[in-house]
């Protein structure tokens, strides 16, 4: 009958310049889709150079080597008989556009340029590319000559135009025209397109993944039609973790679906589904809709079938329930698949962490464990490519894991690092937790080092610092704390340098940090200090979550040595003990708590708000609890921390992105680092409030 279509989207694990790597994945998801029965493949948005490229985009070489790859693909007798769509970049009329190049049988069909550009939060896609702002409308595009030389053809329609086989009619959307107001897949499927395909590059977000899915059922629950939509997986050499879920929709069911997080380079999905169903949706629901002035899309014809001949036996599929990860989940998965990548395409032997038995660093732990039982399991599954850079960074081309513990011990290093001021319970929590997740644990105390640093200050200078509590100043007491902290930097790096020469094997370790979202948000570190490290797996983690996350291991992992770090204050143990318990805690120092954090956190980043406007909100927030005058005391005592310390962020560990309120200065949150931190205009705004409240309130 001619009437059901099997349709493939992929999410790969491309990489920024890899462009070997990246065109074996491309062809390796095409065969898959031509074995499964597919006749139209597509792939993530600029998927042949890797979409993280950034300034690299600026470079003729990008361009060149992505038509390189794009003559490959054309010449490849797998890519016969079954329509690729591809993502790279394109230069027309001396403009960069990021496109997509749809191809048949050696002859490329159409270039469909990006027409809304991704430029908040993590994306800047106009420092690189021009949107198409001319609206249905094409041109002819001159072919490199290498091109030519494969295809036959001098020009190629480029622009907003649609495909037209001789069964049905396919759209493109890219990645953020989804999430526009003004989508092009509402006018496209009144102009009767009934597959809406978009490729994508869309980053993994704690408690986001709905949104996407909203979208796509959204957008075909209105004007009816298939969606496939094809996302990045992986980390392509940056902060954020690109997470997969490729899917399959239908007038608003969703039908396939791919894994959110994974260790597979390449996950083929594929639907059959019939476009009667699309016909028989639209017939009541958009009839009334089709305008027959409003200018149609242009379109290119293709001798070609998506459909098969006989296909009334042929099933279809059926609509699915979408599973979502829980956040700790999510926390669990995503920050491991993005440390192994970073792992195995940095060339380094594993990992060393500053453990120092409390929620963060052990956070941090769990996640390298987490990334273990990943790799076991992956492994166990038959997956050759994990098992091979497995063996790479073990240095064994025979290596077969035994188990998560025994992988750990293997690739991750633990490192406690006592002094004076640090408590017997730490040192045994710390151990304890190394001993059940496998790490190789090391004991290093910093006494030796801190008192020969001291030494040579004071024979200098003729002084000698002493802590609060033996009557020294504020300044001398945060001095002692950070030399402490900043001796624990020095050392991480040492260790990781030459710990596994000391014991006879080749490599480096790379240095995992672990401070949280929060603490980076008020500054609460010390700059240079075990923050300071390669990389940070929980830097875009809240406290609150990172304890729901470490409840989540002991239940799912078994590691019950996590109970005694749960209900132990957050300290950092900087400062002398009272009587051989800790004095110093967190929130004390800080003088707000981590729940407050998150609060505040999110108000001044996700809502935009400044002190004023953050008093404002919180006095309804907090009405039950604060009075007025405590609530613009926690708000001016938030941004006078956030303001002194801002400059750390410049410095700041390369962090998983997590959460939508990070402080991160690389690229999400633009601000500047040397403020009048004494916010007098603002704080006077605030002031004043508080007493037109105050003289208000009734007497009590």
């Amino acid at each position: 009958m001619g009437r059901k279509v099997t349709l493939a989207t992929c999410s790969l694990n491309q990489w920024a310049l890899d462009f070997d790597g990246n065109m074996e994945r491309i062809l390796k998801s095409i065969e898959i889709a031509k074995a499964k029965g597919a006749r139209y493949r597509l792939g993530p948005e600029l998927e042949i150079s890797g979409y993280g490229c950034a300034d690299h985009f600026y470079e003729s070489d990008t361009l060149l080597h992505s038509f390189q790859v794009l003559r490959k693909l054309l010449e490849s007798p797998l890519t016969q008989d079954i329509i690729c769509d591809v993502g790279m970049p394109v230069m027309h009329h001396n403009v960069r556009y990021n496109c997509r190049v749809l191809f048949l049988n050696r002859k490329i069909l159409l270039i469909r340029p990006k027409m809304m550009m991704a430029d908040r939060g993590n994306y800047r896609e106009r420092r690189w590319f021009s949107p198409w702002n001319q609206l249905r409308q094409v041109e002819e595009y001159f072919l490199p000559r290498m091109i030519q030389e494969v295809t036959g053809q001098d020009t190629v329609p480029f622009g907003d135009c649609v495909l037209s086989t001789r069964d049905t009619c396919i759209g493109s959307e890219i990645c953020a025209e989804l999430w526009s107001p003004i989508s092009p897949h509402i006018h496209m499927g009144l102009d009767g397109v009934e597959i809406f395909t978009n490729s994508s590059a869309s980053h993994h977000e704690l408690r986001k993944a709905h949104l996407r899915v909203n979208l796509v059922t959204s957008a075909t629950n209105k004007v009816g039609g298939i969606y496939l939509y094809s996302n990045q997986r992986g980390c392509d050499g940056d902060r954020v973790y690109y997470e997969g879920c490729s899917l399959v929709a239908i007038n608003g069911d969703m039908v396939a679906q791919g894994a959110q997080f994974s260790l597979e380079d390449v996950e083929v999905i594929t639907a059959t589904l019939d476009l009667e169903d699309v016909r028989s949706y639209r017939g009541e629901l958009c009839q009334s809709f089709m305008d027959p002035v409003t200018k149609p899309y242009h379109r290119v014809k293709v001798d070609f079938c998506l459909s098969g001949g006989d296909d009334a036996c042929l099933p279809t599929h059926q609509p699915i329930k979408w599973r979502f990860h829980t956040p700790e989940e999510e926390i669990s998965l995503g920050p491991a698949c993005w440390l192994w990548d970073y792992l195995r395409r940095s060339g380094q032997a594993g990992f060393l962490l500053p453990l120092s038995g409390g929620v963060d660093s052990s956070s941090t732990a769990c996640i390298v464990h987490s990334m273990c039982v990943l790799l076991c399991q992956a492994v166990e599954d038959g997956n050759t490519q994990v098992l091979e850079d497995v063996r790479k960074v073990v240095g064994d081309a025979s290596y077969w894991p035994q188990g998560p513990a025994e992988l750990c011990g293997r690739v991750f290093t633990t490192c406690y690092m006592p002094s004076e001021n640090s408590s017997a319970d730490t040192c045994s929590r710390a151990k304890q937790l190394a001993n059940q997740i496998g790490s190789t644990h090391l004991n290093v105390n910093i006494d030796m080092a801190v008192k020969g640093i001291l030494g040579v200050f004071s024979m200098v200078t003729g002084s000698r610092p002493q802590f609060r509590v033996n009557g020294g100043s504020h300044r001398e007491n945060l001095a002692l704390q950070n030399v402490q902290a900043r001796v624990r930097m020095v050392l991480a790096y040492l260790f990781a340098q030459l710990s596994l020469w000391s014991r006879g094997r080749p490599g480096g370790l790379l240095v995992l940090g672990s401070a949280n979202v929060d603490e980076s948000l008020t500054g609460y570190f010390t700059k240079y200090d075990c923050s300071s490290a390669d990389i940070n797996p929980i830097g875009g983690v809240s406290k609150t979550d990172l304890r729901g996350f470490l409840q989540h291991c002991v239940e799912r992992y078994g590691l019950t040595a996590l109970q005694d770090i749960l209900v132990a204050p957050p300290t950092a143990e900087l400062e002398p003990l009272t009587d051989g318990q800790v004095s110093q805690t967190d929130e004390a120092d800080m003088g707000v708590s981590y729940a407050e954090l998150s609060v505040i956190g999110r108000l001044r980043k996700i809502s935009k708000c400044g002190p004023f406007s953050m008093f404002c909100k919180l006095l309804h927030l907090w009405k039950d609890v604060l009075s007025p005058a405590e609530v613009a005391r926690k708000v001016k005592h938030f941004f006078t921390l956030y303001s002194v310390n801002r400059h750390k962020m410049t410095t700041v560990t390369p962090s998983y992105h997590a959460e939508a309120y990070s402080p991160d200065d690389n690229r999400f949150d633009l601000r500047p680092f040397l403020y009048n931190t004494r916010w007098p205009w603002q704080f006077r705004c605030i002031d004043s409030q508080v007493s037109q409240l105050e003289a208000n309130a009734p007497s009590q």
